[in-house]
């Protein structure tokens, strides 16, 4: 017997590993972020942040 993939079996597989590809990267992101936000605001908490000159002069 010969098995054979059809265009909408193969558009579905894409899909669906496109789809988990996307959560994983999504998750990842979100978890990479919140690591950041949190450095950040230790920093802040430790009185180590101090704004940016170029957001505090207007021409």
């Amino acid at each position: 017997m010969e098995k054979k993939i059809t265009l909408v079996q193969t558009i579905a597989t894409a899909g669906v590993f496109s789809a988990i590809s996307f959560w994983y990267g999504f998750m990842f992101g979100r978890e990479s972020s919140r690591k950041e936000l949190s450095d950040l605001i230790q920093d802040l908490r430790h009185g180590g942040g101090n704004p940016p000159s170029s957001s505090s002069s207007h021409s």
